[in-house]
């Protein structure tokens, strides 16, 4: 008979622990949700965020980017080639320069010859590369090159020979190996070699008679004093004037300058005689 007693007992012990368990369950759910709380009617809504602009991934950039260069110019897609054969001093095949510049030479037939017959470009069949007008490799080619000019060579012919080349003629300069120049007339550098066996001592009194000669404002006027010196002028400014006035082009005003300028640009105008201006303020 107490058997049947304790097995009630722990029957109804299990299903109040089980309600317990229940209970428990419900009220930890409850606790987990979270609370609103109740805005009056007449209240202010919080402002709306604006919208995020839409950011495109770096591919879709650089998808865009590639379509405008290949949409530009030809002229335009030629420049970004030349500028990176020109920088770099490499050779590049065509897929390296699509890969470079994303100008597709090989999908425009217009760029591919346009390439192919620039003169500042050399096309070896597979690779194109920089090609300036004299083949210079440093400082001590570019000397040999300005000795076989003794008359002068054009700073403009060989300033992009390689990426140094303007360094590399101060330096000839300030070494004493060349002599660099502005032409009077064309406003253009002029280098010249320094014949080292051409050097001479110039007495002071020749350097100030030099200082207090007076030359002609006008070009004209002094290649007409030369010739009856008989010097033969280099330039021949008569003729070149004429030639512009039957083209069309007018010749460029000359501002007026002082007699110490004047006097300044004879010394460049006397590119045969650099010896002379050697401290002529001293």
């Amino acid at each position: 008979m107490w058997e049947m007693d304790l097995k009630d007992s722990l029957s109804k012990f299990k299903q109040q622990q089980e309600r317990c368990q229940s209970s428990l369950a419900s009220i930890a759910a409850s606790t987990s949700k979270p609370k609103h709380r109740a805005q009056p009617v007449n209240a202010p809504s919080a402002p709306a965020r604006p919208p995020q602009p839409i950011k495109f991934s770096n591919d879709t950039e650089r998808l865009q980017h590639i379509n405008s260069v290949r949409k530009s110019p030809i002229g335009a897609q030629i420049k970004l080639v030349i500028e990176l054969l020109y920088k770099t001093r490499q050779a590049f095949t065509a897929e390296q320069i699509n890969e470079t510049t994303y100008v597709d030479i090989h999908g425009n037939k217009s760029v591919f010859d346009s390439l192919r017959n620039n003169p500042k470009v050399h096309y070896d069949g597979r690779r194109f590369s920089y090609k300036s007008k004299h083949d210079l490799k440093g400082k001590d080619q570019l000397l040999v090159l300005v000795r076989k000019y003794p008359e002068g060579l054009a700073v403009v012919e060989v300033k992009d020979a390689y990426p140094t080349v303007m360094e590399d003629l101060q330096a000839l300069k300030a070494a004493g190996e060349v002599w660099l120049l502005s032409n009077m007339d064309s406003q253009e550098d002029i280098v010249y070699p320094n014949d080292p066996k051409a050097k001479i001592k110039v007495d002071d009194d020749l350097k100030q008679l030099f200082r207090e000669m007076e030359l002609p404002r006008d070009m004209v006027d002094i290649e007409k004093e030369l010739q009856k010196n008989g010097i033969k002028p280099m330039t021949n400014t008569a003729k070149r004037r004429a030639a512009a006035q039957i083209n069309g082009v007018q010749p460029k005003a000359k501002p007026k300058k002082k007699q110490r300028e004047i006097t300044r640009r004879t010394k460049l105008t006397n590119a045969h005689l650099p010896e002379l201006f050697q401290n002529l303020n001293t």
